[in-house]
C-alpha cells in the first residue's frame, strides 16, 4: 500500500498466473508451443517462453479484505494505493469499512464486470443496516447474460427494497465504487479488481476527492438512469404534485 506521495521500494517478482476475463475458462498455456521457434540446428531466435514468477510474500501487502478496512484511516483529501492477492474480495472490504467506520452513505454507486451472492449478502447488509440510503448497482451485459436465471433474480428479491435500490445493466467493464457520507467526505476507489475475488493479483486506489467523485457520479448516475432495470414509484410530495396537476387541469 501507498499513502499519497509515499513512495516505497518492493521486490518487482510477480507471478503471473492469468487474466480476469470474467469468468472465462481459459485453456493452460502450452510452453510447449514456443519449441517450434527452434529447429533441429538449436538456431537463436529473438522470442522466449514467458516466464512464471514465485510472488515474494512482501509484495502482496494485502490478502485480507477486513485488515485493509481496519488499517486504512481516510482522512479529507487522503489517497491510498493498494495492491492485493487474489484471495482479496473486494466487497468485503467496502462492508467492512463503511461499517468499521461507522460511515452513513447518502448515495453509493457501483460498477463491476461481474459479482457474486456473497457480495450481493454484503450489499443487503448495508442497505438493511441502514448504512446506505441509495445504491446504484451497474454490472455488464456479460453478467446478465450469465446470470440472468439465477443471481439477477436473487439480487432483485434481496436488494429491491424500500425503494433504496437500483440495478443498471450496460455494456461496462469499469470497476469503480463512489460513496457521499453525512459527514462531508466524497470517496473514490477505482482499479482492476470486481466486487469478487479473481485469483489474479489486483490493484485498487481508495480517496477522498470531491473533484474527482463529482466527475465519476456525473458520468455513472448517467448510465445508471439510462440503462436503469427496476421502474421507481411516484413518492411524497412528486405524488402529491402530480394530483394537484392533474386537478387544476381537469
Amino acid at each position: 500500500m501507498r499513502k499519497k506521495k509515499q513512495e516505497s521500494e518492493e521486490d518487482s517478482d510477480l507471478r503471473i498466473s492469468g487474466v480476469d476475463f470474467g469468468n472465462i475458462e481459459l485453456p493452460d498455456l502450452d510452453l510447449s508451443l514456443f519449441d517450434v521457434l527452434n529447429d533441429e540446428y538449436n538456431e537463436e531466435t529473438r522470442y522466449i517462453k514467458p516466464k512464471v514468477y514465485e510472488v515474494k510474500p512482501e509484495y502482496v501487502l494485502y490478502d485480507n479484505a477486513v485488515k485493509l478496512a481496519k488499517d486504512l484511516r481516510l482522512d479529507f483529501g487522503a489517497r491510498y494505493d493498494v495492491f492485493v492477492s487474489g484471495s482479496f474480495i473486494f466487497g468485503d472490504f467496502l462492508k467492512a469499512f463503511i461499517m468499521g467506520n461507522n460511515a452513513k452513505c447518502k448515495k453509493m454507486t457501483i460498477s463491476t464486470l461481474s459479482l457474486n451472492q456473497n457480495n450481493v449478502d454484503s450489499l443487503y447488509n448495508l442497505l438493511a443496516g441502514n448504512y446506505i440510503d441509495e445504491l446504484n448497482l451497474i454490472v455488464s451485459v456479460y453478467f446478465w447474460g450469465n446470470e440472468i436465471r439465477s443471481l439477477i433474480p436473487y439480487m432483485y428479491r434481496k436488494l429491491d427494497f424500500g425503494n433504496k435500490f437500483q440495478l443498471s445493466v450496460a455494456s461496462i467493464q469499469t470497476k469503480t465504487a463512489q460513496f457521499e457520507t453525512l459527514g462531508g467526505r466524497k470517496v473514490v476507489i477505482h482499479g482492476s479488481a470486481n466486487l469478487r475475488s479473481s485469483g489474479n493479483i489486483e490493484q485498487f486506489t481508495i480517496e477522498e476527492n470531491p473533484e474527482l467523485y463529482d466527475f465519476y457520479d456525473d458520468h455513472l448516475s448517467r448510465i445508471a438512469e439510462k440503462y436503469a432495470t427496476i421502474r421507481k414509484p411516484v413518492r411524497g410530495n412528486d405524488l402529491w404534485a402530480e394530483l394537484i396537476k392533474k386537478k387544476f387541469n381537469d
